[in-house]
C-alpha cells in the first residue's frame, strides 16, 4: 500500500457493473466482481477548490491535479500533455453551411495523439504503486505513447501491434526501447497475446479500461474543452470512437464540473456522437439494435487504426453515454475519411489522422441527415497527427 499525503481527492474506486466500493490504494485492474471497469471516485462536495486557482497553473493537464489519481507529484510522470488547442474552424464553417465549428486539436500531444493523456497517468500510477514493467495491446497510438512515459518513467515496456500498423508507430516504439511484438489481426488478437505473456502478472496491463487511470487522463479533455470555452458547453461532441475511454472520461469530466459547481446545475451537457469506421463498426451495430453487443462481432482493418476495436469492453459504458446524452453513433466509409482529412488539410491547415477526417465527415453527413442544426456549436475532437499515416494515406488524397 502506498502513502496517501497528496493534494489528490482521490477516495475509492467504482465498479461500473455493479458499483461495489474497491480501494484505490493498491494495484487494481478490472473490478474483483464483476470483471468490469473500475472507476475513479474523488470528494468533489468539500473540495475547496475554485475556478480561479487554475489560473496560475501550467499549461497542461495537471492543472487539473487534485481531481486526478495520482497521489505524490514526484510520481507525475509528464512530457508537458494537454491544453491542446481548442480551434476554430471558419472557413470549413462557411463553405459547409455550418455556424460555429470548432476542432481540439490532440495530435499537438506528446507522441503525436490523444493517448499521452492516458497513457502518462496509467504509467505514473504504475510507478507509484511500484511496478517494473508493462505491457499493451495497440493499433498504434497507445502503445507508442506507454513506450515513451515508460523510458521516462524508467519501466519495461512490452508493445503488442498490429502487423499491418504504420511503419511510423512500429520505429517510435522501437526507439523508445520497448519490446514490439508484432501479430497478424486486430486489436483483439493483440490482447490474446498479452493475456498468454502475462499469465504470472510480471507485467501491469495498461489495455484500455482494465485498469482505471487511462480514462482519469482521457476526462481532462472534458475540463479543458469547459475551461477554454468559458464554462460555456457545445451542443454536440463530435468522438471518434475505438475504445471509447476518451469518451466515457469527456462525460465522467462534465458530470465532475457539476459537483464541484464549475458548470451550473442549468448546463445542458451535449449530445455525444461516437463516429466509427465502416469497417469496424461494433458500438454503431450495438446502438441501431443490429446485434445484442459486440461480443462476437468481426472487423476489417481500417485506415484509422485506432477505430479497429472490434470488441470494447467499454461497450456498456459507451452506450450509457449516447443515452444519456441523447447522442447517437454513427459510421464512415473509408473514402469519406479521407476526403475528410483532405478537408481539413486543404481548408483550415491541419493534418488530421484518419480518426479526424472521419470525425468531419461523420458531422457533413449527420446535417445532410438532420441530425445536426447548422446553427448548433459543434466540437470536433481530432485525436492524433496524420503525418504517422503517411503509410496509410499516400497516393490516395482526393483531387
Amino acid at each position: 500500500m502506498i502513502a496517501t499525503t497528496t493534494s489528490s481527492l482521490l477516495t475509492d474506486l467504482h465498479c461500473s457493473q455493479c458499483g461495489s466500493t474497491h480501494n484505490a490504494f493498491v494495484r487494481q485492474t478490472l473490478s474483483s466482481c464483476c470483471q468490469a471497469p473500475l472507476l475513479a471516485a474523488f470528494n468533489l462536495d468539500n473540495s475547496g477548490l475554485q475556478k480561479a486557482d487554475l489560473a496560475t497553473r501550467t499549461k497542461s493537464l495537471w492543472r487539473y491535479e487534485e481531481l486526478l489519481p495520482v497521489l505524490q507529484p514526484d510520481n507525475q510522470i509528464t512530457l508537458g500533455e494537454g491544453f491542446t488547442p481548442l480551434l476554430s474552424l471558419k472557413r470549413l464553417a462557411d463553405t459547409f453551411g455550418f455556424s460555429h465549428l470548432s476542432l481540439k486539436d490532440e495530435g499537438l500531444n506528446p507522441t503525436g495523439s490523444f493517448k499521452a493523456r492516458g497513457l502518462c497517468m496509467a504509467i505514473s500510477k504504475a510507478k507509484e504503486n511500484g511496478e517494473q514493467a508493462c505491457i499493451i495491446p495497440t493499433a498504434g497510438n497507445a502503445g507508442v505513447a506507454m513506450a515513451a512515459y515508460c523510458a521516462r518513467a524508467g519501466l519495461e515496456a512490452v508493445v503488442v501491434m498490429p502487423r499491418h500498423t504504420p511503419d511510423a508507430f512500429k520505429e517510435e516504439c522501437i526507439g523508445y526501447n520497448a519490446n514490439l511484438i508484432q501479430i497478424d489481426g486486430l486489436i483483439n488478437d493483440c490482447a490474446a497475446k498479452v493475456h498468454e505473456l502475462n499469465q504470472d502478472g510480471r507485467y501491469f496491463d495498461v489495455s484500455t479500461l482494465k485498469e482505471p487511470y487511462r480514462l482519469e487522463g482521457k476526462k481532462t479533455m472534458g475540463y479543458e474543452i469547459a475551461e477554454q470555452l468559458n464554462w460555456q458547453l457545445p451542443d454536440v461532441i463530435m468522438y471518434p470512437t475505438g475504445g471509447g475511454t476518451g469518451l466515457i472520461g469527456i462525460w465522467k469530466a462534465f458530470h465532475e464540473l457539476k459537483a464541484l459547481g464549475w458548470l451550473s446545475k442549468e448546463q445542458r451537457l451535449p449530445r455525444m456522437v461516437a463516429v466509427q469506421a465502416e469497417n469496424c463498426a461494433p458500438v454503431v451495430d450495438t446502438y441501431l439494435g443490429k446485434q445484442p453487443n459486440s461480443k462476437q462481432y468481426i472487423g476489417k482493418p481500417t485506415l484509422a487504426n485506432g477505430l479497429a476495436v472490434p470488441r470494447p469492453i467499454g461497450e456498456p459504458l459507451m452506450l450509457n453515454v449516447l443515452r444519456e446524452s441523447g447522442g447517437t453513433a454513427i459510421a464512415v466509409s473509408e473514402e469519406d475519411m479521407l476526403a475528410g482529412v483532405s478537408d481539413l488539410c486543404r481548408y483550415e491547415g491541419i493534418f488530421a489522422a484518419p480518426e479526424g477526417g472521419a470525425i468531419w465527415a461523420a458531422t457533413k453527413k449527420l446535417l445532410h441527415q438532420g441530425w445536426l442544426q447548422s446553427t448548433e456549436h459543434i466540437v470536433l475532437l481530432n485525436t492524433g497527427s496524420g503525418q504517422k499515416y503517411l503509410d496509410n494515406v499516400k497516393g490516395q488524397w482526393r483531387r
